[in-house]
C-alpha cells in the first residue's frame, strides 16, 4: 500500500496545525508499514526532503509563496498521482488539492478528504472562497471515498456541503509523545523575563478566528485578583500582532504580557511544561491539536465551546467556556483559584490524552480505512 498525503504546507511556522498533523500522520503511518509520500508546494522556506525516516517529500515549485499555488507542472503532478493507491487530501481552499483531485477523478485514484476544520466560509477572502467551492470545492468533498472528521461537530460541516453523515469518519488529531520530554522550567522563565510568577499560555497563530484578543481582555478582566499573573503568547502573527499591541497598551498590561512568536521543537515542550495553564480562546476550531500538547505535558486548559473538544470538561481536565471575554475570564479564575484543582486537572488531561491520542494508536484507524478502499491484493 503506497499513500499520497497531500497538503498546501508542512511548514511549522505558516502551515499551522494541518502541517503539523500531516508531518506526524505521516511519519506513523511509515513506522507502522505504509509506503508514505508528502506531496507539498514550496513556500519560500527550506524545506526537508523527508519527515521521517521512511517518508519521502516532494515539494512542487511555488508561483506565489503567500498562497502556496504551485506552478502548474501537470506532468509531474500525473506522475504523483499515478505512482501511489490512495490519495489523502488535507486542508480545503487549496490550489494544490484541486489539481490533485483532478488527476486522480481522472486516473480513478481512491482518495478521501480531510479539511480538519477548513470547511466553513470564515476569516478572510470569502467570496474567492466561495467562488472556489463552486467550481471544485463542493466536489472535491462529495466525490471522495470517504471524507475524515477530526471531531463529531464537523459532520454538520460535511452535511452543509451534502456529504452524507454515513460517508464521514471520525478520525481525532494524535500526539507524540517523545516531541513532549524536555523540561526546564527555570530557563523558559529566564529568556522570556518571568521571574518566578505563575503565567498563561496561548499557543497559535495570531489571527482572529484564533481569539487572542478576546483572551487579553479576559487577562485584563482578572489581573487584578491575579496581580502576579503573566500572559504569554507564542505563535507568528497573522496580521494581528499590531491591534493585539494596541490593546495591551490600553489595558496597562505591558509590563505582565509577552510576545514571544513561534516556538518549536524542545522550546514549545518546556513552554507547556512551564506554563500553569493553557489558554485556548478559539472563535472557531474543529479539534485543537494543542490541548493534546498540553495535556500530554500535564498542564490543564481553558478553552472555548467552539473547538470542537467539550470533552476536556468532562474528563476534568479543564474548562470549556463560552467564546467571549467573560466566558474566558470566568474559566481562568475557576481554575487558578485552586492550586490542588490546577495539579488534579492537569493529571486527568494526561491520562485521558494517552489513553485515547497517540498517534500510534490514531494511525491504526487509517490503516484500517485505507484497506477497504483496496483490492485484497494491493493491501
Amino acid at each position: 500500500m503506497h499513500v499520497l498525503n497531500v497538503n498546501m504546507s508542512i511548514d511549522p511556522v505558516s502551515g499551522g496545525g494541518t502541517a503539523a498533523r500531516t508531518v506526524k500522520m505521516s511519519k506513523f503511518l511509515a513506522r507502522a508499514g505504509v509506503q508514505t509520500t508528502v506531496l507539498t508546494v514550496e513556500n519560500g522556506r527550506t524545506l526537508p526532503t523527508s519527515v521521517s525516516e521512511g517518508v519521502q517529500v516532494n515539494v512542487m515549485p511555488g508561483l506565489f509563496h503567500r498562497f502556496h499555488i504551485p506552478k502548474p507542472v501537470f506532468s509531474e503532478l500525473n506522475r504523483q498521482v499515478n505512482g501511489v493507491d490512495i490519495i489523502h487530501l488535507m486542508n480545503h481552499w487549496t490550489t494544490l488539492n484541486a489539481m490533485v483531485y483532478l488527476i486522480a477523478r481522472r486516473a480513478r485514484k481512491p482518495y478521501v478528504f480531510c479539511p480538519a476544520g477548513a470547511l466553513p466560509n470564515v476569516g478572510r477572502s470569502r467570496l474567492l472562497k466561495l467562488i472556489y467551492n463552486q467550481l471544485i470545492g463542493y466536489r472535491i468533498a462529495r466525490q471522495a471515498w470517504a471524507c475524515i472528521a477530526i471531531s463529531h461537530n464537523e459532520i454538520d460541516h460535511f452535511s452543509a456541503y451534502g456529504v452524507p453523515g454515513e460517508k464521514v469518519r471520525v478520525i481525532p488529531n494524535g500526539v507524540d509523545p517523545d516531541d513532549f520530554r524536555c523540561r526546564d522550567d527555570q530557563d523558559f522563565r529566564e529568556k522570556y523575563v518571568l521571574g518566578e510568577n505563575p503565567f498563561l499560555l496561548f499557543m497559535g497563530r495570531l489571527n482572529h478566528i484564533k481569539g487572542p484578543d478576546l483572551l487579553i481582555r479576559a487577562f485584563a478582566r482578572i489581573h487584578g485578583q491575579f496581580e502576579s499573573l503573566k500572559l504569554v503568547l507564542a505563535g507568528p502573527d497573522d496580521g494581528l500582532k499590531p491591534n493585539l499591541i494596541r490593546i495591551v497598551k490600553e489595558m496597562h498590561l505591558t509590563d505582565h504580557v509577552r510576545f514571544i512568536g513561534y516556538v518549536g521543537g524542545e522550546e514549545k515542550s518546556c513552554a507547556y511544561h512551564a506554563a500553569d495553564l493553557l489558554v485556548i480562546p478559539s472563535r472557531q476550531e474543529a479539534m485543537s491539536i494543542v490541548v493534546l500538547e498540553a495535556g500530554i505535558c500535564g498542564t490543564p486548559v481553558v478553552l472555548t465551546d467552539r473547538c470542537g473538544f467539550n470533552t476536556v470538561e468532562e474528563v476534568r481536565g479543564g474548562k470549556v467556556v463560552p467564546a467571549t471575554v467573560d466566558g474566558l475570564a470566568h474559566g481562568i479564575q475557576n481554575i487558578l483559584a485552586n492550586s490542588t484543582n490546577t495539579k488534579l486537572f492537569g493529571a486527568n488531561l494526561k491520562k485521558f490524552v494517552e489513553k485515547h491520542f497517540i498517534w500510534d494508536m490514531i494511525v491504526q484507524n487509517y490503516m484500517d480505512l485505507y484497506k477497504t478502499m483496496l483490492p485484497c491484493e494491493s493491501v
